[in-house]
């Protein structure tokens, strides 16, 4: 009974603590969603104060006060500035405009649906001010800003150029601009191609120019929108798009700034690439010229391969492609002499490519994906076809003779109308294997030196698509580029991926993870490029000719640079080809 009596009290004590237990956890979970209750409803109510103000507040620069940048032009900040905060029915978000008065930072008052209010004694006495209003409301409503406000801002005293790298003044990261285009594809924008700040990009203005000179030139302000490109490896900066909306209202711009800040000068001035306004177009036959391009990366590290440039250049000329554009980041001075004299003949054009950002480091490979982006949108409406590929890769067709004459047959077996790009599977044909046995007996010192020649022999197993491969696209339905593939097509098309048996990318290159193990991997005899060798051979000789005093370039000679790995090639062994079938994806 003792015992009984004793249990029941202990068992009496415990619930009584597990009851006090539960009362106390109840407690702190009430008094927590107390607490937060307290600081959300704060929250709103001091967010609903300032929003009650008079709609302009006085602010440092749009940074803390004991903020210092990153990175800082030589452009230095040294006043504070007026925060225009424009609001109304319409509007999805708030924008500032930065404007500096004569008057002590006075600005005549904004109605409540955005547009600027004119005060008597001041323009605004013609009945068409009243229209006027109503424009400038709506371009606010849609992040411009109005024109009694954009007549107070800064011109710009910088003549527009293109394709050349100007900065972004008055950001905390580094930022640049490189060139712009008129993209007319569904909704209309002027697309700029620059580099900025991966993560979290900074926000910037559009400043649009009108008229071609200074006397005549007036301007029209909105909100950017900074689209970083997806393939930035997660380095600090990356390649982007800048885009400056068109509403219905506005035509194509003759030039544009991007600014951090209204009130700043512009520190950059992009002469706008607008097919409308190509002569060479204009006067073409209706519908995208049917020539092919070819994009290649920026060329670095003083690169002075004469003959493979001519190699290059030759056989993808073949191969049927019209025009090359290139950037320069380094040349080597032969290279350099070879490329301005394809320039003059219209074949080349060179851009200069000096980005201040550490490759590998900051960018990826000296921001290659903007100069991609680039080259895309500068070939569209001009070429039907772009290959985006580098100096040792050629797209080699198995039983057509050009890349034309390829994408036409592709299109008498497969379903290409929708095609926005034709991907093509990596081969390797690796620097470390020997040299094709007709290469021993050669005395010709050009076929010697020509690497599609001497090699061969190439990994069986080819890398599927996506991995390793290149491409031709159309450019007018393309958006983003990548290095592999397209990254976002206009709705509505897709990839096609050509079979092996009706071509693939030859790659000629050392092992790409170092040492000579790659050698080790099956491989088989491929002559497919030697279908081009007396006509790039006859082109190579004439054009080294012809260059050979102006570009100081040597006597031919080989040296056998790489060594001998395997046993001699047999030209019997055959390539076990897939048969011809074809996958389209949409995206």
């Amino acid at each position: 009974m003792f015992k009984s009596r004793s249990s029941k009290k202990l068992s009496g004590q415990r619930s009584r603590v597990l009851r006090e237990r539960a009362n106390l956890s109840f407690f702190i979970v009430v008094m927590f969603f107390a607490v937060f209750g307290v600081i959300v409803l704060t929250e709103i109510f001091l967010i609903d104060e300032r929003g009650r103000g008079a709609g302009v507040l006085l602010r440092n620069g749009g940074r803390r006060r004991g903020d210092k940048p990153d990175y800082e032009d030589a452009q230095s900040i040294l006043q504070g500035e007026d925060y225009l905060v424009y609001r109304g029915a319409g509007f999805d978000y708030n924008f500032g405009v930065f404007v500096r008065e004569d008057h002590g930072g006075l600005i005549e008052g904004v109605n409540h649906a955005g547009a600027r209010m004119l005060p008597a004694g001041r323009a605004g006495s013609d009945p068409s001010d009243n229209l006027r209003a109503m424009q400038e409301a709506n371009i606010a409503a849609k992040g411009g800003v109005p024109a009694g406000v954009e007549s107070r801002l800064p011109g710009h005293n910088i003549t527009a150029k293109d394709g050349v790298w100007q900065i972004v003044s008055g950001t905390r990261f580094k930022f640049f601009v490189f060139s712009a285009f008129y993209d007319q594809r569904e909704e209309r924008s002027i697309r700029i191609v620059g580099a900025t700040k991966t993560r979290g990009p900074e926000r910037v203005w559009c400043r649009l120019w009108y008229g071609n000179t200074t006397s005549t030139t007036h301007s029209v302000s909105l909100a950017a929108k900074v689209k970083v490109i997806r393939e930035n490896w997660n380095l600090k900066y990356s390649a982007c798009f800048i885009l400056c909306p068109l509403q219905q209202n506005l035509s194509a711009p003759h030039s544009v700034s991007i600014v951090s800040r209204l009130r700043l000068p512009p520190a950059n001035h992009l002469l706008v690439r607008n097919a409308d306004w190509d002569p060479d177009l204009r006067n073409a036959s209706a519908g995208i010229p049917d020539r092919m391009a070819v994009c290649v990366k920026p060329i670095h590290f003083n690169y002075n391969q004469a003959l493979q440039m001519l190699e290059f250049l030759e056989l993808n000329s073949i191969l049927g492609v019209h025009h090359f554009t290139l950037y320069n980041d380094t040349l080597g001075p032969q290279v350099g002499c070879i490329l301005q004299d394809y320039v003059s003949h219209g074949i080349v054009t060179l851009l200069p490519w000096q980005l201040n950002m550490v490759s590998q480091k900051e960018i990826r490979t000296e921001g290659l994906f903007a100069a991609l982006n680039d080259c895309l949108y500068r070939s569209m409406y001009r070429y039907s076809y772009a290959a985006l590929v580098d100096l040792d890769e050629y797209i080699i067709p198995r039983h057509n003779d050009t890349l034309p004459q390829l994408v036409k047959w592709l299109g008498t077996r497969l379903n290409t109308r929708t095609t926005g790009s034709y991907s093509f599977q990596n081969a390797f044909f690796y620097l470390q294997w020997g040299d094709d046995p007709s290469i021993a007996k050669s005395t010709d010192m050009t076929e010697i030196g020509l690497v599609t020649l001497r090699k061969t022999r190439r990994r069986s197993k080819l890398h599927p698509h996506k991995q390793r491969s290149k491409y031709l696209c159309r450019p007018e339905f393309v958006v983003e580029a990548g290095n592999h593939f397209i990254w976002e097509f206009v709705p509505g098309h897709g990839t096609l991926n050509v079979p092996p048996d009706a071509a693939i990318l030859h790659h000629y290159r050392v092992c790409e993870f170092g040492g000579n193990d790659c050698i080790k991997t099956a491989s088989v005899v491929d002559h497919t490029a030697y279908r081009y060798k007396e006509r790039l051979l006859e082109r190579v000789k004439s054009k080294w000719k012809d260059l050979k005093a102006k570009c100081n370039l040597p006597e031919l000679s080989y040296h056998q640079t790489m060594p001998q790995t395997v046993a001699p090639l047999n030209n019997n062994t055959k390539s076990k080809l897939q048969p011809l079938k074809a996958v389209v994806k949409q995206s």
